[in-house]
């Protein structure tokens, strides 16, 4: 099983490599994605992590909440269920 984590307040010019990097610092990294502007490409700002859940998820947060990267701090928490839209 995995556990995905919520990562916001990504600087603009943020890759995927660049989230599972800072992140491969702590734990190892199945995958990672920046959300994206449909029909732009742009990012929008935030973007998810996910980790082996036999990992301390909650000590990895810590660790890399409030982290710099690009001159921004980030925001990580664990993400909540997707909600479908009606």
């Amino acid at each position: 099983m995995s556990k995905t984590l919520y990562v916001g307040n990504l600087p603009w010019g943020a890759t995927k490599e660049d989230l599972a990097a800072l992140f491969a610092e702590h734990t190892e990294v199945i995958s990672s994605r920046i959300i994206t502007e449909p029909g732009t490409g742009r990012s929008r700002g935030f973007g998810f992590i996910e980790i082996d859940d036999n990992e301390d998820v909650q000590e990895i947060i810590n660790q890399v909440n409030g982290k710099d990267m690009g001159g921004r701090e980030i925001i990580v928490n664990e993400a909540k269920p997707r909600q479908n839209k009606m």
